[in-house]
């Protein structure tokens, strides 16, 4: 008896690169030129064969250690009676996969050709090139029953499995995405505080990721010319007290959306029961407004703002924010929105991307208006520009939509609108 040891040969750039898949184990047959390892490098990888027929004595290698040349894979049997043996195994294999070839089982029914099954490897042979196209689709090699020689998978194989999976989805009710733990703890680089996350935002962030998982997402950026708008919300007094009355602009984009909203329904609907073609049309107008406070984000509704003037919203605006800051609003009131705006002009900022608010089909982004030079009928003015950011569920709205939506806002805070907004 005579035992081989099989190391890695001169690879050229492959110096130290690490081993990403072990193809042989204990006790395995193999023939000479069979794949054992696949190494891979920045720039490739490449299959290490056998140099002898024999039977895997020690495997001495495992995935993710780093190799160079002359390193020991594994150590083979290699006497003459273990190499007949497997060269006549290997003869009979020829002859079974000749005689299949072209030939068909019927399983359940259905015509199938007939995969060779893998009598030598425990795992499937592959090309790099094959293995390499697997990974980037996210697909275990080893799960798939190749069409070639001694089970050996080609690029077609993979992309079949693919189909099959594919078609198989509908059966699936949840897939859980993987969750990637880290080598190392954060107190490993340095001193750490462990705080607990605020019951508000636990709450909050299985609706985001249910919402940014479920929802196409495609954001519209644009900017509004507000400058009429605004010299119109500061010329307004009290009619009692003549003092100037405050009025937050967002009552103003709250009723501008309102009127958006009666022009284009179809953002002012819902369609939770997509899986049944139903899409739900509101025909009332709540109005939610992401509120930033201490415990994070909530959302409350300015329910029935087609009814109410600037003024009342503008009083409601603050009651609500106050409620939800206290932690006073009551739960109802955070659910059946038609539309939300979330506001960043008090804070800063231009354009951002904002999430939908599940079940609603649109948010608008509100960012932080500016005075701008801006060219109008042949000459520069000073505008007040207000950046706007509108992402809505591709599903039902298309991009043409979107921009006519905005156009329409443009329209209702524009000076020919602003003051009957106030109405």
């Amino acid at each position: 008896m005579s035992d081989k040891e099989i190391k890695v040969p001169n690879i050229g750039e492959f110096k130290d690169v690490e081993v990403i898949e072990v193809l042989v184990s204990n006790g395995q047959s193999v023939l000479k030129n069979d794949p054992l390892i696949t190494i891979e490098s920045d720039k490739s990888s490449v299959e290490i064969p056998s140099s002898f027929d024999g039977k895997i004595k020690s495997v001495n290698i495992k995935v993710g250690d780093k190799v160079s040349e002359g390193d020991t894979i594994l150590i083979i049997e290699n006497n003459e009676e273990i190499k007949e043996d497997i060269q006549e195994q290997f003869k009979i294999e020829k002859e079974e996969e000749k005689t299949q070839t072209n030939k068909e089982t019927v399983v359940n029914n259905v015509p199938k050709k007939k995969f060779i099954e893998k009598n030598v490897f425990e795992v499937s042979a592959a090309s790099p090139k094959v293995r390499k196209f697997a990974r980037e689709v996210g697909v275990d090699i080893n799960e798939i029953n190749g069409s070639k020689r001694q089970g050996r998978v080609v690029e077609s194989d993979v992309k079949n499995f693919i189909s099959s999976k594919i078609n198989k989805l509908t059966e699936v009710k949840e897939v859980k995405p993987k969750k990637i733990k880290s080598e190392f703890s954060h107190s490993d680089f340095g001193e750490v505080e462990v705080k607990g996350i605020p019951r508000v935002k636990k709450l909050a962030s299985t609706y985001l990721v249910n919402s940014w998982i479920t929802i196409p997402h495609v954001t519209n950026h644009d900017e509004l010319d507000i400058t009429e708008m605004d010299e119109f919300r500061g010329s307004l007094k009290d009619m009692y007290t003549g003092e100037k009355k405050k009025i937050t602009p967002l009552a103003f984009i709250v009723k501008a959306l309102v009127s958006s909203l009666k022009k284009f329904p179809s953002f002012n609907s819902s369609i939770d029961d997509i899986e049944n073609g139903k899409i739900t049309i509101k025909k009332y107008f709540h109005i939610g407004i992401a509120v930033d406070t201490p415990h994070g984000l909530m959302v409350p509704k300015i329910r029935d703002a087609d009814n109410k003037n600037i003024s009342y919203i503008s009083d409601e605006l603050k009651t609500v924010s106050e409620q939800c800051r206290n932690l006073k609003i009551e739960k109802k009131e955070l659910f059946g929105g038609s539309m939300t705006i979330t506001s960043l002009g008090g804070i800063g900022g231009s354009f951002f991307t904002p999430i939908i608010n599940f079940p609603e089909v649109a948010i608008l982004g509100v960012g932080k208006s500016q005075k701008k030079q801006i060219f109008i009928d042949g000459k520069f003015e000073t505008r007040t520009m207000l950046p706007i950011s509108l992402s809505y569920d591709h599903r039902i709205i298309d991009g043409a939509e979107a921009a006519r939506f905005n156009n329409d806002l443009k329209e209702n805070l524009g000076k020919n609108f602003a003051y009957k907004l106030a109405i």
